[in-house]
């Protein structure tokens, strides 16, 4: 394993199948976020699935380890991210199920042939470039503010890269929601299922699930909300029940 390993870099346990994943705390490391996303993500029996804006890699690992598709990719625009995810593939020994491919978000049509995946997911940028500070490292940056790509970007390829009838799934953030919503109906993705994730039961929700399909018909299910924690540092017991304790790997690096 250490020659998978580059100066500044950790390996962290995914507690699904004896999966870990390599990560350096000085780049944007993955959050609860793409662990919720992962979770809430379906991959059927010999579907083909890819992840917009992969980072680590840690979204298409998770599925691989608990759904029975055929074949899962990841699409990352920063080298340094990219190549930590293409070791932590073959730190798992995933070579043959798992495919990153270092290339822009905005070009991912002409990376991939068009409608030929079964499922899209993406844990975007959340913030545009009037929200916040930006990061003065240029890739944690990219992965927090709309600089590389925007939601529409996100949105419009997932929409050219879905078979017909496939799904998109996505993390995001509920102030955008009127924005998303809008977003994904321009591009003929109609949400089918909703779910607000709130820190605590007393507080406003942070994070919002949505599960998209390509030219399905106009039906939203809204999921019951899902609390992150009884008390501050005391997991729900359905998130202890629901991700297996897989969380602890992005405990460190919570949403921004």
């Amino acid at each position: 394993m250490e020659e998978l390993l580059r100066p500044g870099e950790r390996v962290d346990d995914l507690q699904r199948k004896g999966y870990r994943i390599i990560q350096n705390g000085r780049l944007f490391c993955f959050g609860m976020d793409a662990v919720l996303l992962a979770a809430f993500a379906g991959v059927k029996r010999g579907e083909r699935m890819l992840d917009l804006g992969t980072g680590t890699g840690v979204i298409p690992i998770l599925l691989e380890a608990r759904t029975e598709g055929a074949f899962f990719a990841g699409l990352e625009i920063c080298e340094a991210s990219a190549d930590m995810a293409g070791r932590s593939v073959k730190l798992n020994g995933l070579e043959d199920k798992i495919s990153i491919i270092r290339g822009d978000i905005r070009e991912a049509d002409r990376i991939f042939p068009p409608a030929s995946f079964d499922v899209v997911t993406s844990n975007p940028p959340y913030m545009t470039a009037s929200h916040g500070l930006v990061n003065p490292n240029p890739e944690v940056a990219a992965a927090r503010h709309e600089i590389l790509c925007t939601l529409e970007d996100v949105v419009s390829q997932a929409a050219r890269l879905l078979k017909p009838r496939g799904r998109f799934y996505m993390v995001h953030r509920p102030f955008r929601m009127a924005e998303i919503i809008r977003t994904l109906g321009k591009y003929r993705l109609e949400p089918k299922r909703l779910r607000l994730v709130y820190p605590f039961a007393d507080k406003e929700p942070n994070m919002l699930l949505v599960e998209c399909l390509l030219d399905g018909r106009p039906r939203v299910k809204v999921e019951p909300p899902l609390i992150i924690y009884e008390k501050p540092g005391v997991y729900t017991r359905e998130v202890r029940e629901l991700y297996n304790m897989q969380i602890q790997a992005g405990k460190a690096v919570q949403e921004e």
